[in-house]
C-alpha cells in the first residue's frame, strides 16, 4: 500500500495538498523537496507530514519526483511554518517561501558561485623545480614536450609556492592570462578545478566593522546579565523584556549572551527591524565572533541570500543577524533569540503571510527551549502588558553608559511660529539657532521628518480639489522642483507631472501643502550653504549599498547634518551628534488608528535618544502643533511610565489590544459596492461562528484607504479574548465562500488599521 504525504506548495492561500508517495522511492522525510502535479502544472513543494491517513473517497495523484532524500528544510522550521500558517490564516506554502532563499521552490535556484583554481601536477612541479635550478632550462625531461615561455615559467613559479593552488583571478592579477593557463593545462603541467565560493555580504560593510572589543560593563549591565544568564543557561523557554533607555548599552548585553550561547555550543539569532540597522550590529557581531556570523535580509543579492542560508543550514554559523525573515534561519540548535527594537512595526509583514517577526520569534523560542530577549527603550504595549502580568521577566536599564545625561528637550509650538513668521515656516527659530551652533562647533545634527518629498499634497485654492492618485484614494506627494517636479503615489508608485492648473476647475491657484524630507533638505541647504547635508529616505537609498554609504559618511563626519525619515530615528550611535530636530512631531497623530499615539511617543523618544551619546551633552528641538498632547509631552520627557498608564486607560476603555485580540478582514472589489457586499457575506458567516460568545464584530465599512492600486476596499474587525475561536470563525467564513479567498486579506493582530 502506498504511503501518503502532505505537501506545501508555493501558491497563495492554498492549504497543504495530499499525494501518494511513489513506489520504490526513498522513505518520505519531513522537509524534503518534491515535485508534484497541481492541475496542469508541475510545482516544487515541501513535505510537511508523512504517513497521512487519507479520505478513502479521495483520488490521490502521485508525487512526480523526489528531490531530497534528507530534509532540505529542517523539520523544526517546518513545524514553525505550519504554526505561522495556522495562526495568521495563511497558506503554508506562502510561509515556507518566505523562509527560504529566493526561487528555491520555483525551479530557478540560485547556485553557489564557483571559481577556477589552478594547481601544479607532478609534471608541473618537476618543471618548476628545473626552472628554479636552471632558468635557462626551458623544457621538461620529455624532449618532445613544448618549451616554456617567460609567462609560463612565472606561472609555474607562483604555483610551486602554493601546493593547494591559486584562483585564476589571483593569477590574472599577477599577469598570468587565461591563455597561459590553458597552454600549461595542455602541456600537463597544471590542473584546473572548480570550487564553491561563498559570497560575502560583509564586504559591503567593511567600513562599519567595529573591532573595539567588549567594553567594561556598567553596574546596570552586569545586574541585567545576572538575571538573564541563568535563564539562558537553563536551556528552557523563557521571555525577557529588556527595557533600557536609549544609550544604556542593550546591544552589549545581547553580545554577551550570544557569546555565552556560542561557548555552550548553541546558536544565537539577533533580529533588527530594518535593513538600515543591520550594518552596524552585524559589524559589531562579526568583529566579536569572527567569520561564524551570517546576515539575512532582503537587501542582499539573491546569491548572497542563497549562500548565507546554506552556511547556516550546514552548521557553519554561530550567530545570525537579520530582519524579520531571519526568524526562519535554519539553525539546528537555538539557545538565544534577540528581538531588538521589539516595538517597531517593521517586524510586521504587510503582505501575505502577514506574520509578526517578534511574535514568531517567541513561538520559535518556545518550540526550541530558547531564551527570547525583547529589547527596547519604548516597549510595545503588548510586551509591557505581558511583563506586568508576569508572563515575561522584566529587566530594566535606567541610566546611560558612562552616566551620560539625556538630551535637553525644547518643545516648539509651531502655531506660535506660524503666527510670527507665516505658514511657510518649516524650521523654527530654535532649531535654526541650534544648527548654527553645531556647525560652528564642528558637531553634527540629525533632523527627522517622517514624510518624504517636497510637499504632501497639492490643493486648488478655488475649488478645494486635491491632486489624487487615479488608482488609490490618497493625495499624491510632490518630488523635485521646477520642470523636474513630479507628483507620485507612495502606494502604487504612479507618477505624473505636477499640473499648472487644477484638473477639476482649470484654475491656476494650486497650493503645495505639507512638507517632506526633500523640502527640509532644500531649506537647510539654502539657510546653510556651506554645510554638508545628507538625506536618508526611500528616495535616496533605493540602490543597493546606498544606505550603508550615507550612514558611513555621516559616521566619518563627512556630513554635518543628516535629514531623514524614521530610518534615522533608532538604533544608530553617532557620538558627535549633539542636536536632534524633529519637524512635525505630531504628523501621525491624525491617522485613523488606535496606535497613533503610541507610534508618536515611540518615534519622539527614540530620535531624541540619538543626541548626546558621546562626550558632549545633547539637545533636541521638537516642533509640534499639539505640545500638550500626552504622547508628545511624554516623548519629550522620556516618560514611558506616564505614557503607558494613560494609553492603557484608553485601550482598556475602548477594548483595543493589548487588552483584547483583533483580526482585520479586508475585501477587495472592482467597485466599492461589490467590496461591501462581499465583506458583508463574510461578516455574516463569521457572526454565525462566534454566536453567543463575548466576541464583537465591527463593520463592514469602507476602509480608510478606500481605493488602493485600482481596487476598492471594505473591511470589518473581529475583537475578543478567544483567539482560537476568532481564528476558526474567519477560516470557516473563507471556506464557506471560497471564491472570495483570493480577494480577501486576513490580518491577525494588525499593527495598522489603514
Amino acid at each position: 500500500m502506498s504511503r501518503i504525504v502532505s505537501v506545501a506548495v508555493p501558491v497563495p492561500a492554498l492549504d497543504v495538498l495530499t499525494y501518494r508517495w511513489p513506489e520504490g522511492a526513498p522513505a518520505p522525510v519531513v522537509g524534503a523537496r518534491v515535485d508534484v502535479p497541481l492541475g496542469p502544472r508541475r510545482l516544487t513543494g515541501i513535505v510537511v507530514a508523512t504517513d497521512i491517513t487519507p479520505d478513502p473517497a479521495m483520488k490521490l495523484r502521485e508525487v512526480l519526483a523526489v528531490r531530497d532524500e534528507t530534509a532540505f528544510v529542517p523539520p523544526a522550521l517546518v513545524t514553525l511554518a505550519t504554526w505561522v500558517a495556522d495562526y495568521y490564516v495563511a497558506g503554508p506554502g506562502d510561509v515556507l517561501t518566505s523562509a527560504l532563499p529566493p526561487r528555491v521552490l520555483t525551479g530557478d535556484v540560485t547556485t553557489f558561485k564557483r571559481r577556477r583554481v589552478a594547481r601544479l601536477t607532478a609534471l608541473g612541479a618537476d618543471a618548476a623545480a628545473r626552472v628554479a635550478v636552471d632558468p635557462a632550462c626551458l623544457s621538461p625531461a620529455d624532449a618532445g614536450a613544448p618549451r616554456l615561455g617567460a609567462r609560463q615559467r612565472e606561472a609555474l613559479t607562483l604555483l610551486a609556492g602554493v601546493p593547494a593552488g591559486l584562483p585564476a583571478s589571483v593569477l590574472a592579477g599577477r599577469g598570468v592570462s587565461s591563455a597561459t593557463l590553458t597552454r600549461l593545462v595542455q602541456c600537463g603541467f597544471v590542473a584546473i578545478h572548480h570550487e564553491a565560493v561563498s559570497r560575502d555580504p560583509f564586504a559591503a560593510h567593511a567600513s562599519v566593522l567595529d573591532d573595539s572589543g567588549p567594553p567594561v560593563l556598567t553596574g546596570e549591565q552586569r545586574a541585567a546579565l545576572d538575571v538573564l544568564e541563568p535563564l539562558a543557561d537553563a536551556a528552557a523557554y523563557r521571555v525577557a523584556l529588556l527595557k533600557g533607555v536609549t544609550g544604556s548599552g542593550k546591544t552589549e548585553i545581547y553580545l554577551a549572551l550570544a557569546d555565552r550561547m556560542r561557548r555552550q555550543g548553541r546558536r544565537a539569532l539577533l533580529l533588527v527591524p530594518e535593513i538600515a540597522l543591520t550594518p552596524a550590529l552585524a559589524g559589531r557581531v562579526r568583529a566579536r565572533f569572527g567569520e561564524r556570523v551570517a546576515i539575512q535580509h532582503s537587501g542582499l543579492s539573491d546569491g548572497e541570500r542563497h549562500d548565507q542560508w546554506h552556511r547556516v543550514r550546514a552548521g557553519q554559523v554561530d550567530v545570525v543577524v537579520g530582519t524579520r525573515s531571519a526568524v526562519f534561519a535554519p539553525f539546528a540548535s537555538v539557545g538565544l533569540i534577540v528581538v531588538d527594537e521589539e516595538h517597531d512595526t517593521s517586524y510586521k509583514q504587510d503582505e501575505m503571510p502577514r506574520y509578526h517577526g517578534r511574535d514568531v520569534a517567541i513561538v520559535r523560542g518556545r518550540q526550541q527551549d530558547a531564551l527570547v530577549v525583547l529589547g527596547s527603550a519604548t516597549p510595545s504595549l503588548e510586551s509591557f502588558h505581558n511583563a506586568q502580568r508576569g508572563r515575561y521577566t522584566l529587566v530594566s536599564l535606567e541610566r546611560r553608559v558612562a552616566d551620560r545625561p539625556m538630551a535637553d528637550v525644547h518643545v516648539v509650538n509651531m502655531r506660535e511660529e506660524w503666527a510670527a513668521a507665516g505658514a511657510d515656516v518649516t524650521l523654527s527659530r530654535v532649531l535654526i539657532e541650534g544648527i548654527e551652533q553645531r556647525l560652528a562647533a564642528g558637531e553634527q545634527a540629525l533632523v527627522l521628518l517622517n514624510r518624504r518629498g517636497i510637499s504632501s499634497a497639492v490643493l486648488c485654492r478655488q475649488c478645494g480639489n486635491t491632486i489624487e492618485c487615479p488608482h488609490c484614494s490618497v493625495s499624491m506627494t510632490v518630488h523635485g522642483t521646477g520642470r523636474r517636479a513630479r507628483a507620485r503615489c507612495h502606494y502604487c508608485d504612479f507618477a505624473q507631472a505636477v499640473p499648472e492648473a487644477c484638473p477639476q476647475c482649470a484654475a491656476p491657484y494650486l497650493e503645495h501643502l505639507g512638507v517632506g524630507t526633500e523640502r527640509v533638505e532644500q531649506d537647510l541647504a539654502a539657510r546653510f550653504p556651506a554645510a554638508r547635508i545628507g538625506r536618508v529616505d526611500r528616495d535616496t537609498v533605493s540602490t543597493r549599498g546606498s544606505l550603508t554609504a550615507i550612514l558611513a559618511r555621516f559616521g566619518r563626519r563627512e556630513l554635518d547634518v543628516l535629514v531623514g525619515t524614521q530610518m534615522i530615528a533608532k538604533g544608530h550611535d553617532f557620538p558627535f551628534v549633539t542636536l536632534v530636530g524633529v519637524v512635525s512631531a505630531d504628523v501621525g497623530l491624525g491617522l485613523p488608528d488606535f496606535r497613533a499615539a503610541e507610534r508618536t511617543f515611540q518615534l519622539i523618544t527614540q530620535v531624541v535618544g540619538r543626541a548626546g551619546r558621546g562626550e558632549r551633552r545633547g539637545e533636541a528641538c521638537v516642533q509640534t502643533f499639539f505640545p500638550t498632547h500626552y504622547a508628545v509631552r511624554c516623548g519629550c520627557a522620556q516618560d514611558y511610565a506616564t505614557f503607558v498608564t494613560k494609553e492603557l486607560e484608553f485601550r482598556t476603555a475602548l477594548r483595543y489590544p493589548p487588552v483584547t485580540a483583533m483580526i482585520n478582514v479586508v475585501v477587495r472589489g472592482t467597485t466599492l459596492e461589490q467590496a461591501l457586499d462581499a465583506a458583508g457575506a463574510l461578516a455574516r458567516e463569521v457572526a454565525r461562528g462566534i454566536a453567543g460568545r463575548p466576541i464583537a464584530l465591527l463593520g463592514p465599512a469602507p476602509a480608510p484607504l478606500m481605493k488602493l492600486r485600482g481596487e476598492h476596499r471594505a473591511q470589518f474587525f473581529v475583537k475578543g479574548g478567544d483567539r482560537g475561536l476568532m481564528n476558526a470563525a474567519v477560516r470557516g467564513a473563507l471556506a464557506a465562500h471560497p471564491a472570495l479567498a483570493r480577494r480577501t486579506s486576513i490580518d491577525v493582530d494588525p499593527v495598522s488599521m489603514l
